[in-house]
């Protein structure tokens, strides 16, 4: 891949605004170039990996959370958890379910242009 065509594509989007970046930091895109492996045999001219972490996985965290609540209100596929490892007591899946929750919170607040300043277990 020629690094300039890569650059040219990167200031693209940076114009056309088609990625949205956090408001509280700097809009950067990082790419790294490198040959392709000798050791995996690929038909495709262009191998890539992307890395990334953003908030739009906070609608998937909201949608398990939909998801969990449901099925804890109908104690579906609990039965064999309370027998077996939990001894009557779901307490961990509850705790598991705070801990998304907060991680919904969080990633909601990384949104915002003040989160910077965004504390835990505060109201927003």
């Amino acid at each position: 891949v020629d690094p300039t065509s890569v650059h040219k594509s990167l200031h693209r989007i940076r114009e056309r605004k088609l990625a949205n970046f956090i408001p509280w930091g700097p809009a950067s895109i990082q790419v790294a170039l490198a040959r392709k492996s000798p050791y995996v045999e690929t038909p495709h001219k262009v191998s890539g990996m992307m890395l990334a972490n953003h908030t739009c996985l906070k609608e998937l965290f909201i949608k398990n959370l939909n998801d969990y609540k449901r099925l804890r209100k109908r104690n579906a596929f609990t039965e064999v958890y309370k027998k077996e490892m939990f001894s009557d007591s779901l307490e961990e899946f509850d705790a598991a379910r705070e801990a998304v929750a907060s991680l919904v919170d969080e990633y909601s607040a990384a949104e915002t242009p003040d989160y910077c300043n965004y504390e835990p277990n505060c109201p927003q």
